[in-house]
């Protein structure tokens, strides 16, 4: 008999600590979230210019003209023209703007130079770009297309050799 209370005491041991080890609580998290509307903007390689010497497919891209000269051969990818006393550099960009969760039809691309340029001139699209004020490069752009911009600099024939041109242009497209 004292085995059997023995053994009894045993079971009955383990099952009051199975149930001690078994509880459980709930709880409920309610969730919110509102969407907003967004568009991006990349820059990308465009086939018939200089490829971008790095961030393709981001917003911050750098391109490089490299070595440029008013006469003798240009780069490929390089489009140069020349008037009498200053000598013009070009090469399409891609500019890629897409949207999500927006009834936006088109976008407004406008450009402004990072720094003032007291010497060279700026161009993107024909459009010439200053540091002063944004210019409206295109005011009804399409969305998720690659679109060619091309990016000229006009240097004058009085610049000295060896002269290294840096500036940047910063891009703001905005849903119309």
């Amino acid at each position: 008999m004292k085995r059997f209370t023995l053994l009894t005491a045993a079971v009955l041991f383990l099952g009051i600590a199975s149930v001690a080890s078994a509880q459980t609580a709930t709880g409920t998290l309610t969730v919110t979230a509102t969407v907003n509307s967004s568009i991006n903007l990349v820059f990308n390689n465009d086939a018939a210019g200089v490829a971008l010497s790095s961030g393709a497919g981001t917003n911050t891209a750098t391109l490089n003209f490299g070595a440029v000269s008013a006469f003798g051969a240009v780069a490929a990818g390089i489009t140069r023209t020349t008037t009498a006393t200053t000598f013009t550099v070009s090469t399409p960009v891609d500019v890629l703007v897409t949207k999500a969760n927006s009834a936006s039809a088109n976008y407004t691309l406008k450009a402004q130079l990072g720094a003032a340029d007291a010497v060279n001139t700026w161009q993107v699209a024909g459009t010439t770009v200053t540091n002063a004020a944004q210019a409206t490069i295109t005011a009804t752009g399409t969305y998720a297309a690659n679109v060619p911009e091309a990016i000229a600099l006009t240097i004058p024939f009085t610049t000295a050799n060896a002269t290294a041109i840096s500036n940047t242009i910063n891009f703001t497209a905005t849903a119309n």
